[in-house]
């Protein structure tokens, strides 16, 4: 008997072979997405009861294009073309092009569709996720979820798009849309807006197994390798983000050991490998500054002149109201708490930044760092009350808490902090 985890993986590894392959032949998206869906349903069901067939995708693509025929024969004349129909037999699986992932991810990320239509259909074309599974990922009803996947096939449909390479001029936007809506999918997953999970692991490492496909379709292209790079090494630090009791731990006082060794290791042998080569691009950026980190044995030894350094680049090459926060701290651990406040007070001009929660939980540790515990402890109580997300809730009201008790005490427990 096959576990459900062996049936899951396989689903998700050959979901976008078999859809490309059924495309090819018989074209029109969102005939072949419906038939393939109730290809990896049937699969879903059958597989861990009557066991793994010989041939996993070989079966996938028999009964896609068995659900896709009995479609057909639904939608046309059925007396004239019968025989015609009855001949279609499935093929045998063909040895899918290089470029047929890239091509459906490509098609998923079209311009034309919204981003939220983007993420849902890469992550059911392309991921192999049900509806019900990226409803559930990202706290939405499954109705939303099966509107913006019937509305981005439908646009796919009326706007005539072909499941074909774009040209070489429009390439490089095209894997440039792709590669947001992953980093969009991964960030979720990593740190999720709302609820009470911090992290959803199944959002994570769906989004690193498809930039891992990107990557190997495109090895060359600095950008698609930094975005990798930057998923392993943030993904690296996941096993201690959460203390025993499910509490949010600060990156500065995470025990280290528990980091992820194998992911760090070929994040950075990534990212060295392409520095040097590759124009530079604000993936490779983050993912530099993520390896600095992880380089760093205890937080001690944490380089911020060189993290600082690259936050300048990254300032220069794509601005925004995150990059502004994450570099105001790194001009706090270089120039001192003192200095990261009076810039904070000026960035706050950005309307993206002056109700953020993100940016009053800067200031809190800034406040505390400076020592003005009172005024730390009020800006963490603002930052709880302003995110949806149930972790950095308790997060941000313990560290409120801790501030709030008498300063013997509190010395005493800071001096137990771990480093």
């Amino acid at each position: 008997m096959s576990t459900s985890a062996e049936v899951e993986a396989l689903i998700r590894a050959y979901a976008p072979e078999v859809l490309a392959l059924l495309m090819r032949n018989q074209g029109g998206f969102a005939a072949c997405e419906d038939a393939v869906q109730e290809a990896l349903l049937a699969a879903a069901v059958q597989w861990p009861e009557q066991g793994m067939p010989d041939n996993p995708k070989g079966w996938l693509t028999t009964v896609a294009y068995r659900r896709w025929t009995e479609s057909w024969r639904n939608e046309t004349a059925r007396r004239r073309r019968e025989e015609t129909v009855a001949m279609l037999a499935p093929v045998d699986p063909e040895p899918v092009a290089v470029d047929d992932t890239l091509t459906l991810l490509l098609l998923c990320c079209h311009p034309s569709l919204t981003r939220v239509s983007q993420v849902a259909l890469t992550l059911r074309a392309v991921g192999g996720l049900t509806t019900p599974e990226i409803a559930r990922a990202f706290l939405v009803p499954e109705s939303t979820v099966a509107q913006r996947i019937s509305r981005a096939k439908h646009r796919i449909k009326t706007s005539g798009l072909e499941f074909r390479m774009p040209s070489p001029t429009e390439l490089p936007g095209r894997v440039a849309a792709v590669m947001e809506v992953l980093y969009l999918i991964f960030n979720e997953g990593y740190t999720a807006s709302s609820g009470s999970a911090l992290n959803r692991v199944e959002l994570t490492a769906e989004a690193i197994r498809l930039a891992r496909q990107l990557h190997e379709r495109l090895p060359e292209d600095g950008e698609v390798t930094g975005l990798l790079a930057l998923m392993l090494l943030t993904d690296a630090r996941r096993p201690a983000r959460l203390d025993p009791d499910g509490m949010l731990v600060p990156l500065t006082e995470q025990d280290r050991r528990r980091w992820d060794a194998a992911a760090i290791r070929e994040g950075i042998d990534l990212i060295s490998r392409t520095l040097p080569h590759s124009r530079i691009g604000p993936y490779q950026v983050q993912a530099a500054i993520a390896a600095v980190h992880c380089e760093a044995a205890r937080v001690e030894d944490t380089d911020w002149r060189q993290i600082l350094g690259l936050y300048d680049v990254l300032t220069t090459i794509a601005p925004g109201p995150m990059v502004t926060l994450n570099r105001i701290v790194a001009v706090a651990m270089v120039h001192g708490p003192e200095t990261g406040l009076a810039q904070l007070a000026v960035a706050e001009a950005d309307p993206s930044l002056a109700g953020h929660h993100r940016t009053q939980a800067v200031r809190a540790h800034l406040l505390e760092l400076a020592g003005d515990h009172q005024a730390a402890r009020v800006a963490y109580e603002l930052a709880a009350g302003r995110t949806l997300s149930i972790p950095e809730q308790r997060y941000l009201h313990s560290r409120a808490a801790r501030l709030a008790e008498p300063a013997a005490h509190h010395g005493r427990r800071r001096s137990r902090t771990p480093g």
